[in-house]
């Protein structure tokens, strides 16, 4: 058996458990710790390096341990914890999730993948950031709406303008961070070339979805949460569902989609077709939404911009 590695993360410290030796070891969530860890870890040489994502406390090590060429892997701790629950494992301190992390390392179907460079955690960052301030300027501008008080509706009116600011410098940022990389500048040409998508879309495309062009269209769409999942079991037949994979990317497409749906044709005319074969709105937007990814998918493969008669 070659080694793999659990590391259970906490705020201010983690556990590391290697297999098959069961060695384990504890180290402080700074630079010092971290540094001890990727010592420790290049002397061992293992196969695989699984930890949590954790609200990103797991960051500053993954991306150490990253520029020292170990092989590491940052997954869902949804899928530790089902796991933990299939085999039985009740008990919880770091130490045990640590192994419990270790145990699942070693599953043949936990994959490599590349994780993002420090520009792209740049650019997540600040579309995550522009987010948050968009969710702050409706609540601010529905309050605006019921202010009464004329000094309340003014401090309201200043936060508008400040948030306002703060998401168009943010705009301005990621603008040039695209236009310094001409691959990306593509890409969002690409992108931005289909009806019904703005550029804020493209670039929020290439950020979140980097695979976009890479994967086939099965693995796009079921990394956006829009493929069909079968729920069957002996002779009955469950309604496909979708859902999971990558929800921000997913909210995020909804309204282009509206706006795809009206003056984007090919999409349209196939949205029509499954409410007309009596699809409720809700499931053919979400198979449209499969359909403009699968499109857009290709074109970048083929480093096309739009073509209304594309299949």
């Amino acid at each position: 058996m070659n080694h793999v590695v659990g590391i259970d993360l906490a705020k201010y410290h983690f556990d590391l458990h290697l297999l098959p030796e069961g060695k384990g070891l504890h180290c402080l969530n700074d630079a010092q710790g971290i540094a001890d860890c990727c010592r420790f870890l290049a002397q061992v040489q293992p196969e695989a390096i699984v930890l949590e994502a954790t609200g990103g406390y797991e960051l500053p090590l993954t991306c150490q341990l990253q520029a020292a060429g170990l092989p590491v892997i940052v997954v869902n701790p949804r899928r530790v914890r089902d796991y933990a629950r299939s085999m039985g494992l009740v008990a919880k301190t770091d130490r045990i999730d640590a192994r419990v992390i270790a145990e699942f390392a070693t599953s043949p179907r936990l994959v490599l993948r590349e994780l993002p460079d420090e520009s792209t955690r740049q650019r997540k960052a600040l579309i995550a950031r522009k987010e948050q301030l968009v969710e702050i300027h409706v609540a601010e501008r529905n309050r605006l709406e019921h202010a009464s008080d004329p000094s309340v509706a003014e401090s309201l009116r200043h936060v508008l303008s400040v948030v306002e600011e703060q998401i168009a410098s943010i705009d301005h940022t990621l603008a040039e961070a695209i236009a310094a990389d001409e691959r990306l500048q593509r890409k969002v040409e690409i992108l931005d070339s289909a009806p019904g998508l703005a550029s804020a879309t493209a670039i929020m495309l290439v950020t979140q979805l980097p695979e976009l062009g890479h994967a086939n269209r099965r693995q796009i769409a079921a990394l956006v949460g829009v493929a069909p999942i079968n729920r069957d079991s002996g002779q009955f037949r469950g309604k496909r569902m979708t859902g999971g994979g990558r929800v921000r990317v997913r909210t995020a497409l909804y309204m282009p989609m509206l706006a795809a749906i009206r003056c984007n044709p090919r999409i349209r005319q196939f949205y029509q077709r499954l409410v007309d074969n009596g699809k409720s709105k809700m499931t053919a937007l979400v198979a449209a939404m499969r359909k403009l990814l699968t499109i857009l998918n290709t074109l970048i493969q083929k480093n096309e911009l739009w073509n209304p008669n594309i299949a």
